[in-house]
This record gives structure tokens, sequence and C-alpha cells, in this order.
């Protein structure tokens, strides 16, 4: 009896995607979420690296455009019409509030600080593109395992069903049901953890943005203080 338990089992097809079409509904639907969170999250994951390395070599030649030297002007002129980069729009944003703060050849009052506002305001339009996304990856890495969790203990209800039913417990009736069930856990591990590293990592990589875009509005409206002093 044993034998031919054992012979019975080694002939089920163990396949992922076997496991996926005898599971039942309920446990496709939670495979089917998982798979989409993962390839969602890759999607974003690939995304904000392309995006972030292009924001860091965006910064490095603005700056190196900004400290050459070059008058302010000049840099304005050619980059107001069509800023790129999110130093250049911050850079924009101060020249635009510092041109309309003179009338003539008079400053308007309040000038320094309407500047410190309007680069404020460019950096926390640049900070929510940097974190656009990053909360489905935060969602995904926090609820996936205990989605996968939910399938495996309704897969695993299933399968003492089947047992019951059948009044059965050879390895042919319980080996396919409790695969399914591990399965969804599984799916829920694969979406949950590149989540969880790359959220952190891609954190890191914006707040490490950010505070180049806020050093350089310090710098810069420094620089404007001065000009205003002076």
């Amino acid at each position: 009896m044993e034998t031919e338990a054992l012979t019975a089992a080694s002939e089920i097809d163990f396949s992922v995607l076997a496991l996926y079409l005898r599971a039942t509904f309920t446990v496709k639907i939670v495979m089917l979420m998982l798979i989409f969170s993962s390839i969602w999250s890759w999607s974003i994951i690939i995304q904000k690296f392309i995006n972030y390395r292009k924001a860091r070599k965006n910064a490095y030649l603005f700056d190196k455009a900004f400290w050459s030297g070059a008058p302010l002007d000049q840099l304005y002129d050619r980059v107001g019409s069509e800023p790129s980069g999110a130093s250049e729009k911050i850079f924009v944003a101060a020249m635009s509030e510092w041109e309309r703060s003179h009338r003539g050849e008079d400053l308007i009052g309040g000038a320094q600080q309407r500047i410190d506002r309007s680069m404020d305001v460019a950096i926390a339009r640049e900070s929510e593109i940097l974190n656009n996304g990053l909360t489905f990856l935060a969602t995904v890495g926090s609820t996936a395992p205990f989605i996968g969790l939910f399938g495996t203990v309704w897969g695993i209800k299933n399968a003492f069903e089947e047992i019951a039913i059948q009044q059965n417990t050879n390895l042919a009736v319980v080996a396919p049901g409790i695969a399914e069930a591990l399965v969804a856990t599984a799916l829920g591990l694969l979406a949950a953890i590149p989540a969880v590293i790359f959220y952190n990592k891609l954190s890191a990589d914006a707040d490490r943005l950010v505070g180049g875009y806020e050093s350089f509005a310090d710098e810069f409206s420094t620089i404007l203080s001065r000009q205003l002093d002076s």
C-alpha cells in the first residue's frame, strides 16, 4: 500500500504551473495578486534606478556649470527656458523670484523670504517625484507575506477537506494540496523580499539627492543674500 501511494505521488506534476492550475479559485487569485505585485515592484525598482542615475548626472553637470564662475544671469538665460534637472529647476525658481522682486532699480521688500520659499517649493516637488512609487514597494514588502500566508492557510484547509472527503491520508491525496498551499507563501516572500531591500536602498538614495538639493539651495540663498545686502 505504501509503495503504491509513493508511486502515485511520484506521477503527480509538481511544476509551478501545474500547482497553480490545480489550486482553488481563491488561491489562484492570491497567486495572481502576488505575481502582479512582484512584476510591478521590479518595474518601479528598475525605473527608479534609471531616474536616480539621471538625477545624479544632471546635478553633477549643473553644479559644475554653477561653480564655474560664469555670471548667474548668463546661466539663467541658458537654462531658464527649459530646465531639465532638479538643481536647474531650483535655480530657475530662485532667479525668477529674484527678477520679479526687482522693480526698476528698487527691490521689493521680503525678497529673501520669497526666494527661499520658491526654492523650498521646487525641492518639495522634486522630492515628491523621487519618492513616487516607493510607497507601493513598502506596501508590498509589508503585506505580501501575509497575503501569501492567507493563500497557504486556505490551501491547507482545502487539502484537509479533500482528505476528509476521500477518507484517505496517503501522499497522493495530501501532497498536491500542501504543495499548492506552500507556493502561495513562496510567492509572497518572492514579492516581499526584493521590495523591502530596494525600498530601503531607494529611500536612502532619494534622501541623499534631496539633501544635495537642499545644500545647493542653502548655498545659493547665501549668495543671493550677499547680493541683497550689497
